[in-house]
């Protein structure tokens, strides 16, 4: 899962095609539309539900499991998958090879376009020298180059909060070891790092607040967001600095966890730990050396340059950069619909495949993806002959700003195009002004939803409709048979920061479950805890169990889900902006 709005922005990058797996990027021609416009199809108030096939699925979900051997095979057999990496490349073909194995038809990796630099960890380690010997706690940020060999170099410390502050390090560097962000305070771990939900926290998320910035980024958000834009953009700056000074290599300090749990040696490594904007792309490439170290080993480090005593380290950064250009790829793969009035329409699952590398991905989504793996994997054990083709979606390219699912998004559904003016580009894409209407592909109206699973390993509790008011009714009605596994809770809600975002933006209903959290916000998200060690194997099965009951009922109903209206992106400032001449006696200012 890549961070949410108030925690990371999703940056865009969109290149040129390479080939690479070509046998798989033969894709069908596009179906004919839908006969029925999924905008106008009235929904029945109550629904057709099938509980003998909820009592097959349950059994087969919760008795007869595989999810845990998906788990081990892509976790601990492949490891970590960073985007671009060598390692989800083979991520890629391991999943397209399985679901094949396991039944589906017309597995394929589908390139979503240029992603950047291919990379990967060979081996990261530092120590103290000086005044004693320790052991410290890093590892390389993604896409890191290599030091040449162990070096050692004197520790400083370097504080650059404006452009000014560069003045006083010139010239004073080279060959040093830098040591670059601020020691944070390292609170007692004095609440619980494992949570869920109580009955009254799931009763409040059931509420919908309205406020006066619903539909909107609230100023004070926008506000944020922009200085932490100007802060990124100093970032590269700094980066640069630090190559032309020549310094040895920067120690960065690991950011917390929830409840103070960034602490014990956890330590977090993703896009916020790396020296630059967009490290991944070759003309923005970090030219020094960075690891991030848990902030028990950054402290000791900080306090003794805070002393002015001499410390010196030496460390050593081994990775491999495998390519410029590399290419993204999504795994998709299908149970075909057999209703011939049907077959044609769509039921999509899925969840993001790539992650960082501190870990092994397992609760950030190794999770999301075999719960899909094995949501699919019942009803084909089923023998399952669903009225809708139902459609597993594994993307890449999530955690640096959804690219994946948004490149599928707009190669079969539609895009709408953003400003290219320079101030506009500063920005995250989703709060770039919309320059023109949401032009929609013939396959927007035959996908009738989609559901992912991007919070980690906790049981399903509920449902976000993502402000689709229809929907919650029918909702309702598909987990009144699920209390008993603790699915209870349906919000109008919205959620972000993960793939469903990339259907709504197009206009096709997108659903991320609740999931207790557990302790994937306070020690396993981005983390070198996030292992097979923290999945909880009985809420991977309830999850799997819940989301194919989900998806065979969506594949099953009469109708197609229902939709909020088509996005207008491009109105979307002018319908909030103040109605003009509605003040009494006021007059218009003169034209300048």
């Amino acid at each position: 899962m890549h961070l949410r709005i108030s925690r990371l922005f999703p940056l865009v990058v969109i290149g040129a095609a390479v080939a690479l797996h070509a046998a798989d990027k033969t894709k069908a021609a596009a179906p004919a539309p839908a006969a029925v416009d999924p905008y106008a199809e009235v929904q029945p108030a109550a629904e057709s539900i099938d509980l003998n096939m909820y009592q097959r699925i349950r059994d087969e979900g919760l008795n007869h499991s595989h999810v845990m051997e998906f788990a081990t095979a892509l976790m601990d057999g492949i490891g970590s998958r960073l985007t671009g990496s060598p390692n989800l490349k083979k991520a890629n073909e391991w999943t397209r090879d399985t679901l094949t194995k396991i039944g589906l038809e017309n597995a394929h990796l589908e390139d979503w376009g240029e992603f950047g630099l291919g990379w990967q960890q060979l081996n990261t380690w530092a120590r103290m020298t000086v005044p004693d010997t320790a052991i410290l706690i890093v590892q390389a940020t993604p896409w890191s180059p290599s030091t040449p060999g162990p070096v050692t170099g004197d520790v400083v410390f370097v504080s650059i909060q404006t452009e000014k502050d560069f003045d006083q390090y010139k010239g004073k560097l080279a060959g040093k070891v830098v040591l670059f962000g601020a020691m944070r305070e390292v609170p007692p771990v004095d609440k619980p790092l494992f949570e869920r939900y109580t009955d009254k926290e799931l009763e409040d998320l059931a509420e919908f607040p309205v406020n006066a910035n619903v539909g909107g980024i609230p100023p004070e958000m926008m506000a944020r967001m922009r200085e932490r834009m100007e802060r990124v953009r100093l970032i590269d700056r700094i980066a640069q600095f630090f190559a032309d000074e020549k310094v040895a290599a920067v120690i960065e300090p690991s950011r917390d966890g929830k409840n103070g749990a960034g602490s014990g040696g956890t330590f977090f490594d993703d896009n916020g730990a790396t020296l630059g904007r967009t490290p991944y792309l070759a003309d923005k490439a970090v030219k020094v050396p960075v690891v991030v170290a848990a902030i028990e080993s950054y402290g000791r480090l900080y306090r003794l340059t805070q002393a002015h005593a001499p410390v010196s380290v030496e460390v050593n950064v081994e990775t491999k950069f495998t390519g410029d250009h590399e290419h993204g790829f999504d795994t998709v793969a299908e149970i075909p619909g057999t209703d011939p009035k049907l077959k044609e329409q769509v039921v999509m699952l899925g969840g993001h495949l790539d992650s960082w590398i501190a870990g092994t991905g397992a609760t950030d989504n190794g999770a999301g993806t075999i719960v899909a793996m094995e949501a699919v994997r019942i009803l084909k054990a089923l023998g399952i002959k669903p009225r809708r083709t139902i459609r597993i979606a594994l993307w890449t390219g999530e955690e640096e700003g959804l690219f994946g699912s948004k490149g599928y998004c707009s190669m079969h559904f539609g895009s709408a195009k953003t400003s290219t003016a320079p101030d506009q580009l500063q920005l995250p894409e989703f709060m770039r002004r919309a320059t023109g209407p949401l032009d929609v592909k013939p396959e927007q109206k035959l996908i009738s939803a989609y559901f992912n699973v991007d919070n980690g390993t906790g049981k399903i509790r509920g449902i976000y409709t993502q402000g689709n008011a229809a929907i919650a009714p029918i909702f309702a009605q598909w987990i009144a048979p699920l209390k008993d596994l603790g699915v209870s809770t349906i919000t109008m809600r919205n959620t972000g920061g993960t793939d469903h975002l990339s259907f709504d933006a197009v206009g096709i209903p997108g659903f991320q479950f609740i999931q207790d959290m557990l302790d994937y916000e306070s020690r396993t998200h981005h983390s070198n805890q996030d292992v097979v060690e923290r999945l909880q194997p009985g809420d991977l099965k309830q999850i799997a169990t819940v989301e194919a009951i989900f998806v065979y009922n969506a594949a099953q109903r009469d109708q197609m889900m229902p939709r909020k209206p088509l996005p207008q992106p491009d109105q979307e400032e002018k319908r909030r902006a103040p109605l003009e001449g509605i003040f009494p006696g006021a007059v218009a200012p003169e034209p300048k």
